[in-house]
C-alpha cells in the first residue's frame, strides 16, 4: 500500500492533529521559508482517508510518515530529515542526521518518542474518528 504515489511537486507530510507537541511541530514548519513545498495532511482529521493517500491506516498512526518527491514513503528519523531538505533554515540538519551514528541515536530517541506519543496530551477528540472513546472524559 505505502509504495510510489505522485506527489504534484511537493513532501507530503502525514501528521497527529491530535497530538499537542505534534501539532506546534507542525505550526512552526509551515511558517518557515520553503514551507510551500510541503503539503501538511492531519491523519485526525474527519476527511482523512488513508486509501486515497496510499498509506497504511495503522502504522500510519504509529511512526511519522512523509512522502517525498520522487514518492517514495519516509517513516521516522527519514521523514523529519525529508521535512528539513525543504526548509532553508533547517537543511543544515539533514546531512548530520543522515551519518550513521547520529542517526541510529535519533532513531533510538525517535523509537522511545513514537511508544510514549499515545500517552501525550491530545486535544479534544470530540471531532475526530481517530479518538479512543475510552479516554474521552
Amino acid at each position: 500500500m505505502e509504495n510510489q504515489t505522485r506527489t504534484h511537486g511537493h513532501v507530503t507530510v502525514y501528521f497527529d492533529g491530535l497530538c499537542r507537541l505534534c501539532s506546534r511541530e507542525i505550526e512552526h514548519y509551515r511558517k518557515m521559508r520553503g514551507a510551500d513545498r510541503i503539503r501538511f495532511i492531519d491523519i485526525t482529521a474527519t476527511d482523512f482517508d488513508s486509501s486515497k493517500e496510499a498509506v497504511d491506516p495503522v502504522k500510519v498512526h504509529k511512526v511519522m510518515h512523509v512522502r517525498g518527491l520522487d514518492g517514495q514513503m519516509r517513516l521516522g528519523v527519514d521523514a523529519f530529515i525529508a521535512i528539513w531538505e525543504q526548509l532553508p533554515a533547517l537543511a543544515f540538519l539533514a546531512p548530520l542526521a543522515k551519518l550513521g551514528p547520529i542517526h541510529l541515536v535519533m532513531e533510538g530517541f525517535y523509537a522511545v518518542f513514537a511508544k510514549l506519543r499515545p500517552l501525550l496530551p491530545r486535544k479534544s477528540c470530540e471531532a475526530s474518528p481517530y479518538c479512543d472513546l475510552s479516554q474521552r472524559t
